[in-house]
């Protein structure tokens, strides 16, 4: 069996494991239920792909994100790796084939979304599965008093019934003391070893704001702050307004949320991370899974709903560990307006039956309909026509998915399906009547096997390369082909989907836990509660703050945020602060070591740090991982 270390080496390339790695690797590797609490950007990847390599067996990983799920296979691929996904919209005959090559052990990792797991014929397959490891990420979404609980995560403790050797390795961002223990009572994790790595984040600088001009001040900050930014909004209007506003100001920015197709979000997004643009102003639809380590700066121009969400999103700066920036924007009404919102979160029995109602009348969903069907949902169009409250219609949906009544996805992509509907003896007829549709026809014939028996997935830019043609025109000729009755010819799909979990019942047997949901209100007013609380201490340090929250208690200010500058500053007396930072810039002209420029200045050396802590907060002095001190030439 390798070693941990080697495996690292050979196929990540890193010579070393990040602090807590190695001991969580262990502890899984060693067999026992594990949970482990690391900060976005973390590594929790690492933590079970080494393992799983380290012996036989197939490890299965849940997670709700397919954008990440897609992402993590590419990369173990690239490195070698057999790794497949299962997720919402994959064709039976696909998902088949990927179980069939799991159970003869060509896969090493199965990712698959929570969802999946309540499938018979999925629990049919695991039976037969070499499944030494299961990995469950986002682990925080099995818990009701989480920000972000899915019902579908709370049939991973069934699944492990089927592989009971397998230890659970739990992982999350973000945890509140009563969560963690939650997590371990209904994962049903035994005697599980804990590893909980600090929520502080030495590099990155939080700051809060309020601020009546917002765009002003998130312009200001652009142009002190130099390098890769993202800046959080609200709702999708905003992202496109700001984004336009920057552009027109000289800075590079596009904007991002969920009711892009699928193409822009991904072009976007690649034009982001490889910085040909600054600036993505987005939703929280944005983020989850990208790998872009040297962002300097996200900007919060709402406010979020949770400290754990402010955290997460907050986190993605500096993941290279150089100095970043997150800074919070708000106005007073923002926290009147956030506990308003609550009621339109939480709607009555009566709303949420509407919705419902409004939903399987927008879908044209009969009573009885079983489950395993995907419906085209588009919110936006559907509360329009129903003339419906939007945030309401989005909370009902949750509500329901969460009472698991029905699941909506994220934007998915699923390939077009196609299936010949006539029999060979008129397709040669119709070959011979229509000569311009034959090299279509045989192109299809001879890429997709079977696809005369069966309905399979194909690809239009495939076809048009095949062909050396453009896609439009391969789209354009199939949809001929299917009007004329020679295929049947679905699209492909790029919208968020709708799929009944349970048989369709009348509005009038709908049925919902109400006391459950009262608890869920007020988890989440304590949410908002504390994150307005957040917001308005300007005297403690905005790291203790976070980490607290989280059960730390014994955290040390980190000197960098704006509270902390704030106490720095205002220790020393103006002329004192202004002499000491004037000799200091004068002294770091060239690069110094701190030691070098203590000999240098003649006053008390605490005076002299608050100082230059101060102006490395200000980036008026830059630090780099050596400790060594060069002032900034402006």
């Amino acid at each position: 069996m390798s070693s941990a270390l080697s495996i690292l080496q050979k196929f990540w390339g890193h010579q070393q494991f990040r602090p807590m790695q190695e001991e969580i690797i262990a502890s899984v590797a060693s067999g026992r239920d594990t949970l482990a609490l690391l900060p976005t950007g973390g590594g929790k990847s690492i933590c079970f792909q080494v393992p799983a390599m380290m012996n036989d067996g197939l490890c299965m990983v849940i997670t709700p994100l397919i954008a990440l799920m897609k992402d993590q296979v590419e990369n173990l691929n690239k490195r070698g790796i057999p790794a497949f996904a299962i997720y919402a919209g994959m064709h039976a005959r696909d998902v088949e084939k990927v179980m069939i090559m799991a159970r003869e052990g060509e896969i090493k990792f199965l990712y698959v979304s929570p969802e999946r797991l309540q499938s018979r014929r999925f629990r049919w397959f695991c039976e037969v599965l070499p499944v030494k490891l299961i990995a469950v990420d986002e682990a925080h979404c099995i818990s009701q008093w989480g920000y972000d609980f899915r019902p579908a995560y709370l049939q991973v403790a069934t699944i492990r019934e089927l592989f009971p050797e397998a230890p659970i390795l739990a992982l999350t961002a973000t945890a509140t003391p009563k969560v963690k223990e939650d997590i371990c009572e209904r994962l049903l994790l035994e005697d599980p070893a804990i590893f909980v790595k600090s929520f502080a984040r030495a590099n990155l600088s939080y700051s809060v704001a309020e601020e009546e001009g917002k765009l002003t001040r998130i312009r200001q900050i652009l142009d002190r702050v130099p390098g890769s930014a993202i800046i959080y909004c609200r709702n999708r209007r905003q992202t496109k307004e700001i984004a336009g506003l920057l552009s027109n100001q000289g800075i590079t920015a596009s904007y991002y949320h969920a009711g892009l197709s699928s193409a822009e979000r991904s072009t976007r997004q690649e034009a982001w991370i490889n910085n040909a643009i600054r600036v993505m102003v987005c939703t929280n639809a944005f983020g989850m899974g990208i790998d872009k380590p040297d962002v300097r700066m996200v900007i919060h121009a709402d406010v979020p709903d949770s400290i754990e969400a402010y955290y997460q999103e907050a986190g993605r700066a500096g993941r290279d560990e150089q100095k970043a920036y997150a800074v919070l924007l708000y106005k007073e009404r923002d926290i009147t307006e956030m506990k308003e919102r609550i009621a339109l979160q939480f709607p009555s029995l009566e709303q949420i039956k509407e919705v419902y109602q409004g939903v399987v009348n927008y879908l044209q969903v009969p009573v009885g309909s079983i489950e395993g069907v995907y419906y085209d949902f588009d919110i936006n169009d559907f509360v329009k026509r129903f003339s419906l409250n939007i945030t309401v219609a989005f909370s009902t949906l949750r509500i329901l998915e969460q009472e698991g009544v029905w699941q909506l996805s994220e934007s998915i992509f699923i390939p077009s399906k196609l299936e010949f509907v006539t029999g060979r003896d008129r397709l040669y007829e119709y070959e011979q009547l229509n000569p311009a549709m034959e090299p279509l026809l045989k192109t299809l014939l001879r890429t997709y096997g079977g696809i005369f028996d069966d309905v399979v997935p194909i690809f239009e830019r495939q076809l048009a390369k095949l062909m050396q043609i453009d896609e439009q025109d391969v789209v354009h000729d199939l949809q001929l082909l299917h009007r004329q009755a020679i295929v049947k010819y679905q699209p492909r799909k790029d919208k968020p989907q709708l799929s009944f979990l349970q048989e369709r019942v009348a509005v009038q047997h709908l049925t919902i836990d109400q006391a459950l949901l009262k608890r869920r209100r007020e988890a989440m007013e304590e949410r908002i509660e504390a994150i307005a609380q957040y917001l308005r201490d300007k005297d403690t340090c905005r790291t203790q703050q976070l980490v607290a929250y989280f059960g730390e208690k014994d955290a040390q200010p980190c000197g960098v945020c704006d509270v902390c500058v704030k106490k720095q500053k205002g220790a020393l007396r103006p002329k004192e602060f202004g002499e000491l930072a004037t000799a200091i810039l004068a002294a770091l002209q060239t690069e110094t070591t701190i030691e070098t420029l203590m000999q240098n200045i003649d006053a008390p050396e605490d005076r002299v740090l608050t100082t230059l802590q101060f102006l490395i907060a200000e980036k008026c002095v830059l630090r780099d991982k050596d400790g060594v001190l060069v002032a900034v030439k402006v």
